[in-house]
């Protein structure tokens, strides 16, 4: 998936992961792609929140190993 913008937030735990991806959403434009790498295992359910919350969508996340990746087009 193309992307405009990478987070690296692996060794992050909750809440930290959300509040890099909050960040780096707010420097971005309508529409641009976010990619997150992540390794904390609540960061599923905490981005499915996130979406929900702030509107921006989710569009993809997927986990190989002990790595989750999402994928978040802002609103």
């Amino acid at each position: 998936m193309n992307f405009d913008k990478e987070l690296d937030a692996k060794g992050l735990n909750c809440p930290l992961p959300i509040l890099r991806c909050k960040k780096s959403l707010a420097d971005m434009t309508t529409g641009q792609v976010l990619k997150i790498v992540a390794t904390d295992p609540g960061a599923i359910k905490d981005f499915e929140a996130f979406a929900k919350q702030t509107g921006n969508e989710l569009l993809s996340s997927a986990q190989a190993g002990a790595e989750f990746t999402f994928f978040m087009k802002k609103k």
